[in-house]
C-alpha cells in the first residue's frame, strides 16, 4: 500500500535524522552546561577522541594530506589526524555559545593590509566580497567584523539533517545577520545585497563539479568563480580574510589580506585559491581537512571518459 502523505511531510525530519539530531544535542548540553574556558577544549578532545575515529574523519586527513603533502613527516600528519578535529569540535561549540562567544571574539584585533582596502570600499560606499575558508573558526571574523560596524551577509549551506539544521542556523544568525541560504532564493537575496553596495562573506574552499578548473596545494581542486563573477558585475573589492585561533585556543585574530587585483574571474578565482593555501600552511591544524576538497578519482573518470571518445 502506499504510504500517504501530507504536503508537509517533505520538511519533517526522517526517523534517523531525529535520532542523529538527539545525540548531538546531547553532546552540546553536556559541553554547554561547562565553563566557557573548560568547555571549548572539552569539545575539542571530544571531537578528536571521541567522533573522528567513529566517523572516519582521521582515515580522510590523512588521504588528504597524502595526495597533497606526500613529504609530510608521519610526525606531523598525526599530529594533525589529531589537531584538526580538535579545531572542528572547539569550532562548533563556540558557534552554540552565543553571546558567550560574541562577547569573547567580537574585539578580535584586525590586523593586514586588507583593512585599510575595507575602510576605504565603506567609505566610498562600493561594495565588497569577503572570501574567506574553513580555516580557525569563520564565525570569529563574522562577529568582529559586524562588532567593528562592516554589516556583513553571510551565505550557509543548509545541514542534511532537517532536524539538526533548524537549531544550528538558530545558532549562526545569534552571531549575526544577515544570513543567506544557498538556495536559488537565498542567493538572490545574498546578491542583490552586494549589488546594494553590501558586504557579503563567502566560504570559497569547497568543491564544485561545474567549478573554473584551477588548483589548490598544486593539484586540480574545481571551484565556482561566482563570487568573482559577481565582483566584476558590480564593481565590488574582494578580499580574502580568516578567523586564524591563537596559542590560546580560545581568541582570534581577523586576518585581511591584501585585495585580489580584478580581472578576469576565473584568474581571481586561483589568485583566491593560491590565498588561501598561503593561510593554511601557516596554520595547518587549522583548516578543515576532513572534506573532500580535490575528489582525485572523479578527475582521472573525467580523463578516462576524454580518452576514450577522443578514440
Amino acid at each position: 500500500m502506499a504510504a500517504h502523505h501530507s504536503p508537509g511531510d517533505a520538511d519533517r525530519p526522517s526517523f534517523n535524522d531525529r535520532i542523529q539530531d538527539r545525540a548531538i544535542r546531547t553532546v552540546l548540553g553536556l559541553a554547554l552546561a561547562l565553563p566557557y574556558p573548560w568547555r571549548v577544549p572539552a569539545m575539542g578532545w571530544i571531537a578528536a577522541y571521541g567522533i573522528a575515529p567513529l566517523a572516519g574523519w582521521r582515515k580522510r586527513i590523512r588521504a588528504n594530506l597524502a595526495h597533497v603533502c606526500p613529504d609530510l613527516p608521519r610526525s606531523e600528519v598525526e599530529r594533525l589526524v589529531r589537531r584538526v578535529p580538535d579545531n572542528v569540535g572547539r569550532t562548533l561549540i563556540e558557534i552554540y555559545s552565543g553571546g558567550e562567544f560574541k562577547d569573547r571574539v567580537q574585539r578580535s584585533p584586525l590586523s593586514g593590509p586588507g583593512l585599510p582596502a575595507l575602510r576605504a570600499a565603506r567609505a566610498e560606499g562600493r561594495p565588497v566580497v569577503l572570501v574567506t575558508a574553513h580555516l580557525g573558526n569563520f564565525d570569529a571574523l563574522r562577529a568582529a567584523l559586524l562588532y567593528s560596524g562592516f554589516e556583513l551577509g553571510g551565505l550557509y549551506r543548509e545541514m542534511r539533517n532537517r532536524a539538526f539544521n533548524t537549531h544550528y542556523v538558530a545558532a549562526l544568525a545569534a552571531i549575526g545577520e544577515p544570513l543567506f541560504p544557498a538556495t536559488r532564493k537565498g542567493i538572490t537575496g545574498f546578491v542583490r545585497h552586494l549589488a546594494e553596495g553590501g558586504i557579503i562573506g563567502i566560504l570559497t574552499d569547497v568543491y564544485a563539479s561545474n567549478g573554473a578548473p584551477v588548483t589548490f596545494f598544486g593539484k586540480p581542486a574545481p571551484t565556482a568563480v561566482s563570487a568573482c563573477e559577481w565582483a566584476v558585475r558590480y564593481g565590488a573589492i574582494v578580499i580574502p580574510c580568516y578567523g586564524l585561533r591563537q596559542a590560546d585556543g580560545l581568541s582570534f585574530e581577523v586576518r585581511l589580506e591584501a585585495p585580489i587585483p580584478a580581472g578576469d574571474p576565473v584568474a581571481m578565482t586561483q589568485a583566491i585559491n593560491d590565498s588561501v593555501e598561503t593561510a593554511v600552511r601557516g596554520h595547518m591544524d587549522q583548516w578543515f581537512w576532513i572534506h573532500r576538497r580535490w575528489k582525485p578519482e572523479r578527475g582521472a573518470t573525467r580523463r578516462a571518459a576524454a580518452l576514450q571518445a577522443a578514440r
